[in-house]
């Protein structure tokens, strides 16, 4: 089985960050400007490169990265999936002009229901489902509050009102380059019936091996995408070094990350 890698451009305040379990306190800055980040993914054969707003996801005011995402969308021709502080009908639809090929939702799917209903009756596919949880739990608002409900029932509710894809990511995980959490992840693939793209912790060409031969046992294609940021910003392997072991290409040694 293939997977789709998808290669991760998290902002704030314009800039390209990661954060490490979505600690907004301890973000690690990365040199270069987004979009010609954007344009080294698409050179390098990425088919979709997720974006997200960490300002919105925070709730804090800032314009700039809605701004950067406009001159992404521009500049490069991959498509863009899209998510963080996305929490109304017209933020959603305001995007979606913008050219955003998938848009993500995620705070505003546990707290307005019927507003995520109504996108997915106007965008159909474009939209999915950004489910971030800890031990099964479903966190909001950038991961600081608790949304009161289990990843799977979230994935649930998402389903019934025809959400055809999640993002999954285990939040303990994320920016640690510890793994993704497999098991998980085919749980949740396996029961909702959703498509699923699994997020957070990828280390080395041996995670994303792993996760490979794993997800047959969440059913055929359910998880069928990979996003990865850290480990590549900080060297871990190449973005062509992962699609050549998603072609099947068996992956070499891991190596130590690079000086950033």
């Amino acid at each position: 089985m293939s997977l789709i890698i998808i290669p991760a451009i998290d902002l704030r305040e314009g800039r390209c960050v990661r954060l490490t379990q979505g600690r907004k306190d301890k973000p690690t800055v990365y040199v270069g400007d987004p979009v010609d980040i954007a344009l080294s993914f698409e050179a390098s054969g990425a088919q979709l490169i997720h974006v997200v707003d960490l300002d919105g996801a925070f709730s804090d005011p800032n314009s700039q990265n809605r701004q950067v995402l406009r001159r992404i969308v521009s500049q490069t021709k991959v498509p863009l999936q899209f998510g963080g502080g996305l929490r109304t009908l017209d933020d959603v639809a305001q995007v979606v002009e913008f050219g955003v090929a998938r848009v993500v939702i995620g705070t505003l799917a546990v707290e307005a229901p019927k507003t995520l209903a109504q996108a997915v009756a106007l965008f159909g596919a474009r939209i999915a489902v950004g489910i971030d949880a800890k031990d099964g739990q479903v966190l909001i608002h950038g991961w600081e509050k608790d949304g009161q409900l289990s990843a799977l029932d979230l994935a649930r509710k998402a389903a019934s009102i025809g959400v055809e894809r999640i993002i999954y990511t285990d939040t303990a995980r994320d920016g640690m380059l510890s793994g993704v959490n497999v098991e998980q992840t085919c749980i949740i693939a396996r029961k909702s019936g959703l498509k699923i793209t699994a997020s957070g912790g990828i280390s080395s060409l041996e995670d994303i091996e792993l996760l490979m031969k794993a997800s047959c046992f969440a059913g055929p294609g359910r998880i069928d995408s990979l996003i990865i940021g850290k480990a590549l910003y900080e060297g871990y392997f190449t973005f062509e070094e992962a699609l050549r072991v998603t072609s099947g290409g068996r992956a070499p040694t891991s190596k130590s990350p690079s000086s950033v």
